[in-house]
Order: C-alpha cells, then structure tokens, then sequence
C-alpha cells in the first residue's frame, strides 16, 4: 500500500492543490480494479473448503501446526543462508591470514630444527624422547592461542556494524568462524608432526604415530578455544594476549616436565593446565604404562639405572588415566568455545 501512495505522489507532484483531495479516490479506484480481485483469487484458493463445526477445531489447531513448523524451517533456512555466507568469507579471509609465507616459514623451520635436535634418538633415552614431547606441548599450546586472541578484537567494529544492521545472528556467525578455522589450524600442525615424529625416530608404529596426531590435532584445537574466549572476554588484543602469554606460561610450568614436587598453593593449576593432559598423553603414547622401557633398562633391579627408573617412575608412571585426560579436553574444547560465545552476547550491537 505503501509503494502505491509513493507511486501516487510521485506522479501527482505537478497537480494543482485543488486536485489533491482526489488522490485517496483514485487510490481506492486503482486497488479495486487491479488487485482486489487477485486478492479474491488467492484467498480462494488458499482455503478449498469451509470448514465445519465438526472440524473447526480440529482446522485451526493443524493451522498452527502448519505455521509453526512453517517458522522453523523459515528460520532454520535463514540462518544456515547466513551461515553459509559467513563460513565462505571466513574460509576467504582465514585463508591468507593462516597460510601466509611467514607463519609457514616459523612451523617448518622448527619443525626441522626439533627433528635435527632430536636425530633418530633411542627409545630407552626417556629424558631426551620426554624433552621432545614437552617442546611439542609447548609449542603448539602458545602458538594458537595466541593467534587466536586477535581473532574477534580485529573484527570487533565489523561486527558491532554488521549486527546493529541485523545483517546476521551470533549463533551463525560464531559458528561460521570456528568451522571455519578448523581446516586452517589443523593443516600446519599436521605436517609439523609429520616432519618431525619421522626425523626424530620416535615409536615406529604407524597407528602410534595416527595417535599422537590425533592428540596434537585435538590440543590444538582446546589451546585456540582459550585464545577465543581471552580475546572475546577482553576484546583489546593487547591486554588480551599478555593474559594469554601469562596463562600458558603458567600451565607450562605446572606441566609436569620441569617440577615434580609442584608446591600446594600452586597445584591446582595442573589440573586446569591444557599442557599436563596433552603431555601425559604424548607419553603414554609412546611408552604406555612404561611396563616395557622399564623391563630393557632393568629397573626391577636394585642399583642398576636408577636415573632412567626415576623418570619412568615420575613421568611415565600413570598420574592420570588416559581416558581422562582425553575427557577433560574434550570438555575443554567445547567449555572454551561456549564461553567465548557468551562473551560474544554481552557485546551491544
């Protein structure tokens, strides 16, 4: 009705002021010579039979059943178009942010230079194989999270304009941009491993070696989460990042490579660390629960190798099960992500 006043207006703007009160009547006159009888066909058609008493009730309450699985698939439709949308330009613009030439140049380089350091090394030189699966740990605990902190604080005026415009939901943008990174995170650490597990001779079992991808992959993704949530909590990438740096720092630390005897005020770190689970599985990838190593150094015997057997004692030895270190994370990875959702929603478009 709106675009016929616009429409009458705009071809009237040259009629006299005496003329203008006719407006409304040829209005009137054009809707019931051209579209009321469409109206009257659709109306037709759309109700065939009339209803009666008997199934009146029995109408109406199939009508509203009808428009509400209408709304659903009507909404559904809407947000999996917007979601669609959002994931290509994520996949677009994630794409040269992640496989730029120097961040391929610093995973290659290292993993070239763990794999030179570490040489073919032997199965019964526990130290130097847990040196080795503690740097993998590390580095692949600091590196995505950190880039992912300045994931939504770059995005940050974008996406209030974008929002305030109602051009999207939060559910499908969020969800856009974390599909949208998996491929592009999984990629890099994959050949990382790929380089240096061969380079470095560790178990030379290619299920093993399916196995600690597995758990790299999965790491990865719970250490980018946290780097989510840092940067969605604070949204300045910053502040963010030396939170980030300072939170990893101290899960390295309480990782159970370098301290054993990790003071009480301070243990409780451990069991929120993502570095002591994904190390505690790396090793029990590797050595299981240490029965064999223990049984090619000796250690039933008294006096014989005793540094190797505390090791095997300390760090091989089950702190946790394997099963629930791979429980936690998972936890992990979604508990993450759901709150760097929610702190997505306190931001006021």
């Amino acid at each position: 009705m709106s675009f016929f006043i616009y429409a009458g207006v705009c071809q009237l703007d040259n009629v006299s002021e005496r003329d203008k009160p006719n407006i409304k009547q040829t209005l009137v006159s054009s809707y019931n010579t051209l579209l009321a009888p469409k109206v009257k066909a659709a109306c037709m058609d759309s109700s065939t039979t009339i209803p009666t008493k008997e199934t009146l009730f029995i109408g109406s309450h199939s009508t509203k059943e009808h428009r509400y699985c209408s709304s659903i698939r009507l909404s559904f439709s809407t947000w999996f178009n917007q979601f669609s949308v959002l994931l290509h330009r994520s996949l677009i613009e994630r794409k040269h942010e992640s496989f730029n030439t120097l961040r391929i140049f610093q995973v290659i380089t290292a993993a070239i230079l763990a794999g030179l350091m570490w040489w073919h090394s032997d199965f019964k030189d526990i130290q130097d194989r847990l040196g080795l699966l503690f740097f993998i740990s590390i580095f692949w605990g600091v590196f995505p999270s950190f880039n992912a902190v300045f994931a939504f604080p770059q995005e940050r005026v974008i996406f209030i304009k974008e929002r305030a415009s109602g051009m999207y939901t939060l559910s499908s943008y969020f969800m856009a941009r974390i599909i949208g990174d998996l491929p592009m995170e999984l990629i890099l650490p994959t050949i990382f491993l790929t380089v240096t597990y061969w380079m470095a001779g560790l178990k030379p079992e290619f299920g093993a070696f399916l196995l600690t991808l597995l758990v790299l992959l999965g790491y990865v993704l719970v250490s980018q989460g946290l780097g989510l949530f840092f940067g969605a909590a604070i949204m300045d990438a910053k502040q963010a990042s030396t939170l980030v740096t300072i939170t990893m720092l101290a899960f390295v630390l309480t990782g159970g490579f370098y301290v054993h005897k990790v003071p009480s005020c301070m243990a409780w770190i451990k069991y929120i660390s993502t570095t002591f689970y994904s190390y505690r599985l790396f090793i029990n990838v590797q050595y299981g629960e240490g029965k064999k190593i223990s049984s090619l150094l000796g250690c039933s015997h008294d006096g014989r190798n005793r540094a190797s057997c505390k090791f095997i004692e300390e760090d091989i030895g089950g702190q946790i099960s394997p099963v629930a270190s791979v429980g936690i994370l998972l936890f992990m990875f979604v508990g993450y992500r759901l709150l760097a959702y929610i702190a997505l929603r306190r931001i006021k478009a």
